[in-house]
């Protein structure tokens, strides 16, 4: 039975000892190899005072080691904080600080680059680091060696006793302000999570999958615990082109490929036919809407690959998914629940919206976290008592309140309009921008596409689009704005298109609507007053 992170490694029935279970550049790890490994390091993390419990932070590129550590913590009761390997060291700092991480697992460059930010850190005790040249002791904290003191340690014979509803990982998540907040999650969260969605994709030991997405990302550790899960094959890599991506693709016989939409939009700029991927089994989406333009263009690039289109937050892990069967007919849904998950859709009063109404997505079921670290107050505002919960129940079942916006058809469908606060209020309008975006993404010309609202004396906002163009395109704002105003409903035609050559992602790679939002209203010399997400 799997009930903890780790047994998802060491218990799965899917799992063959000598069966491949990594492959990062050139070498290839067993089962075997990543289990006696994580237990040399879990021996590691006690001899250095790790009691259960206690924040692991993991600070790497993608790589095996990334993975070892993750399992390791999980085996010495401990809970892992992985950071994104694309922040700042002030980032870095403030989650440090923050989580109160008593270990920082991370490589020697990592380490040189970020020693000014950790002098200050009130919790930090001891560095793991791989690979040499960062000897000194860094205010009086502890750096040991990873491999040398790996290779020194006899593997754990137990790991430390935990439960399911224990927390094992801290997920920090940018806000559309402010620095990340910390989704804590429990090793029921992230089991169930797996067991989910290995359940919908028909996930098996025989997949190869390949991990772009990193690991501090709920949707990228999904691929990593589902791989564990049914004891199927890895492949990590740092994502670099669009044609490395391809070429990996092609050379490893993937069969299951998950991004987001921006990577998606990248893919389509080569040229390339689903001729040369005869293994790819599905494809995955979630991470930010895919739009029916490019959903229908890898239709008709891969026509023997099964696409799902999901829907997630980090505060519920997976959502939703639409059934490949139904991509053709409704290709703009985000699907239904996924199992063990239901969603609601509420009004403002917290009663259940009819079809075609617009409402909140609540998420209810055992993939709903645990709640914001070190963050009460924001954790209540978003983690609820269900409000359809029967009253004579004492004991209160929490559901958290994702502040998006959907509607559902009669078949029960859900489609996503936006963000609650991120909604365009124009002349009397309440107008979605993915709804916007979506006449843009349709004229093939364009790669990705934001549409805000911008401060209006007269309509109250006013619609801007900003735009990149796929590759080679030469359009004027005048030249896109014929294309796409002759469809759209005159209270959507944006005022004003900007096209940029690129638009700003964030260490996530999703498209950083907050700070476009910024830079538009800096170049108009209006005062940001209002969020954006």
């Amino acid at each position: 039975m799997i009930w903890l992170l780790h047994d998802l490694l060491i218990e799965s029935p899917g799992m063959a000892a000598d069966k491949i279970c990594l492959v990062y550049g050139e070498e290839a790890f067993s089962y075997r190899q990543i289990e006696r490994a994580s237990k040399k390091l879990a021996a590691v993390l006690v001899k250095s005072g790790s009691q259960p419990g206690d924040r692991v932070a993991i600070h790497f590129e993608k790589c095996t080691e990334e993975v070892i550590a993750i399992l390791a913590t999980s085996m010495a009761g401990g809970i892992f904080v992985n950071i994104n390997s694309l922040l700042k060291p002030r980032q870095l700092g403030y989650i440090l600080e923050d989580s109160q991480a008593r270990i920082l697992i991370t490589s020697a460059p990592r380490l040189k680059n970020i020693g000014a930010e950790l002098s200050g850190l009130r919790h930090l005790k001891t560095i793991i680091a791989r690979g040499d040249g960062f000897k000194a002791d860094v205010a009086g904290i502890v750096i040991v060696n990873f491999h040398v003191a790996c290779a020194e340690s006899d593997p754990v014979s137990q790991s430390v006793p935990r439960i399911d509803s224990d927390p094992v990982a801290i997920i920090y998540t940018s806000g559309s302000t402010g620095m990340p907040k910390g989704v804590v999650l429990s090793h029921r969260n992230i089991v169930a999570g797996a067991q989910s969605v290995a359940s919908y994709l028909h996930n098996n030991e025989g997949d190869r999958i390949l991990s772009l997405l990193p690991f501090s990302f709920d949707y990228g550790l999904n691929q990593l615990t589902t791989t564990l899960l049914v004891g199927a094959t890895l492949i990590l890599r740092n994502y670099l082109t669009a044609q490395d991506i391809l070429k990996t693709l092609e050379r490893e016989w993937i069969t299951g490929l998950a991004a987001i939409p921006t990577i998606w939009s990248q893919l389509l700029q080569a040229n390339w036919t689903g001729e040369r991927f005869p293994s790819l089994r599905y494809i995955t989406n979630s991470g930010g809407r895919f739009p029916e333009a490019m959903v229908r263009e890898y239709r008709h690039r891969l026509p023997h690959t099964k696409i799902y289109l999901m829907y997630g937050l980090t505060e519920a892990f997976r959502s939703t998914y639409l059934d490949p069967e139904q991509v053709d007919i409704r290709p703009t849904s985000i699907g239904k629940a996924i199992p063990g998950a239901e969603m609601l859709v509420l009004d403002e009063e917290d009663r259940p919206c009819s079809p075609g109404q617009v409402g909140q997505l609540v998420h209810r079921g055992v993939h709903v976290a645990m709640g914001y670290w070190n963050d009460p107050a924001r954790t209540r505002e978003r983690f609820k008592r269900n409000p359809l919960q029967l009253e004579p129940i004492q004991i209160e079942e929490l559901v958290v309140y994702s502040g998006d916006l959907v509607k559902q058809d009669e078949e029960g469908y859900l489609y996503f309009l936006g963000r609650k606060d991120s909604m365009i209020k124009t002349s009397g309008f309440r107008v979605s921008p993915t709804e916007v975006e979506e006449y843009f993404y349709s004229t093939a010309v364009v790669q990705d596409a934001v549409a805000l609202g911008i401060p209006d004396e007269v309509l109250g906002e006013s619609i801007l689009v900003v735009v990149s163009l796929g590759n080679g395109q030469v359009l004027t704002p005048a030249d896109l704005l014929q294309k796409v105003s002759r469809d759209m409903p005159a209270y959507m035609v944006p005022k004003e298109i900007a096209i940029r050559q690129e638009l700003p992602r964030n260490s996530n790679g999703k498209i950083d609507r907050a700070a476009i939002c910024q830079a538009e209203l800096e170049i108009r010399g209006v005062k940001a007053g209002h969020e954006v997400s």
